[in-house]
This record gives structure tokens, C-alpha cells and sequence, in this order.
């Protein structure tokens, strides 16, 4: 299980990805660069590595150990509705963790709107500072759109992996997320209410993505 969403969340909630792992409080504080703007490529991203999954491929195992490219698509599909539902400052377990009355093939054509949402909800500059209730607890809307993001960008590598894609990573966006997840999300912290693997070790000088999902526990 490898989930940001989930890292202060209760145990009993198996559906979430970046805050201190006991306290919502100490989630990373916003920058001066507005972390909308990696949220959007990376929902932008997302949405482009789901179009191109062929049905072949809709039983094939993925890096995230317990969903196969059926079920991550549909929880992709989930994560972008919760986004929007975040944003709106409404309850975020009103959205299954899966797009459950999608069939099969229907991800991508979902993913539009909720996309489409996701750009609306949050185009408001002040959302970054609202204090919002996700998943793991309560953040301002600057460390809500980090957790997303990496949310998101590991998500978007499982599918790719799985499906044989070859994104054009953001390698600034990657390194964003990489300095706000490694304070979040401590390597010595894991497993028990921190659903992360451990840490693979990789070389310093690894593309950015490889560093981001082996600090998920993910083998690049």
C-alpha cells in the first residue's frame, strides 16, 4: 500500500498521497511558487497516460501491489474527483476511493470533466490559503495541491510502467515534489499508519522520477 493521501489517515481507510506523518500541522508550508500550477501538469499528465492504455492491458499488475491497470484507472479517476471536492472545501470521503460505475475502457473519457473541474474549482488564488479537509487531516490548500500532486505523479509512473509508457517527465516539477515529500514522509517512518514501503536506495544521480517513486518504495 503506497498512498500519500494516506499518511495520517486512520488505518481502517484503505483509499489514499504529503504531511508530517502524525500531524496534520506540519504539512510543508507553501512557497512563493504557487503549487497550482504543478497540480494542473500533473492532472494534465495523468489524464494523457490513462488515454493511451490499450484494453490488453486492463489485467496487468502494476508497481502499486494491490491494484492491477483495471483498478488504478478507476482510482485515478476517483483521486481527480476528490481534488475538485477538496477544493470546494466539501467532505472528501463523499468520493469513493473508485470510479466503480465507469466500464471498462470509460477512464479516459471521465477524466475530461473531472480534469475540467479540477481547473474551475482551483483557479481561485485563494484557495492556497484556505485550511481544507483532505483525507489525512486538515491543510492549507498550498500543501493540499502538493499532496496531489505527488499523488499523481506516482500514480501517473505505476500506470506508465505497467502499460509500457515513457512520460515526458517535468524534471523541476519532479524535484518539487521530491524536497516536499522527503520532509513529509521521513524514511524512517514506515509501514504500521505510514502505508509506504521502504525506501529503495538509488543513485544520487538518477533521473528525478527514479528518486521520486523509490522514496515511495517503488522499484524504478
Amino acid at each position: 500500500m503506497n498512498h500519500t493521501e494516506q499518511l495520517i489517515e486512520t488505518p481502517s481507510d484503505s483509499t489514499g498521497t504529503a504531511a508530517a506523518p502524525s500531524d496534520p500541522a506540519s504539512a510543508p508550508s507553501p512557497s512563493s511558487f504557487d503549487p497550482r500550477a504543478d497540480l494542473a501538469a500533473a492532472v494534465e499528465l495523468a489524464g494523457r497516460t490513462l488515454a493511451a492504455v490499450r484494453p490488453e492491458q486492463y489485467d496487468a499488475p502494476t508497481p502499486c501491489e494491490e491494484f492491477d491497470v483495471r483498478r488504478l484507472s478507476s482510482h485515478l479517476v476517483a483521486v481527480v474527483r476528490r481534488i475538485s471536492v477538496i477544493g470546494r472545501g466539501e467532505d472528501p470521503f463523499g468520493v469513493p476511493s473508485f470510479a466503480d460505475e465507469i466500464p471498462d475502457g470509460g477512464w479516459a473519457a471521465a477524466w475530461e470533466p473531472g480534469a475540467r473541474e479540477v481547473a474551475e474549482v482551483w483557479a481561485d488564488p485563494g484557495v492556497l490559503g484556505r485550511q481544507l479537509r483532505l483525507p489525512m487531516g486538515v491543510l492549507p490548500g498550498a500543501a493540499a495541491a502538493a499532496v496531489y500532486t505527488h499523488e499523481l505523479t506516482v500514480h501517473t509512473w505505476d500506470l506508465a510502467r505497467a502499460t509500457g509508457q515513457d512520460p515526458e517527465w517535468d524534471q523541476a516539477l519532479i524535484e518539487r515534489v521530491i524536497d516536499v515529500v522527503r520532509r513529509a514522509l521521513p524514511a524512517e517512518t514506515r509501514g504500521g499508519r505510514i502505508p509506504f514501503a521502504e525506501v529503495v536506495a538509488v543513485d544520487a544521480g538518477a533521473p528525478a522520477i527514479d528518486r521520486l517513486v523509490a522514496w515511495a518504495g517503488r522499484r524504478p
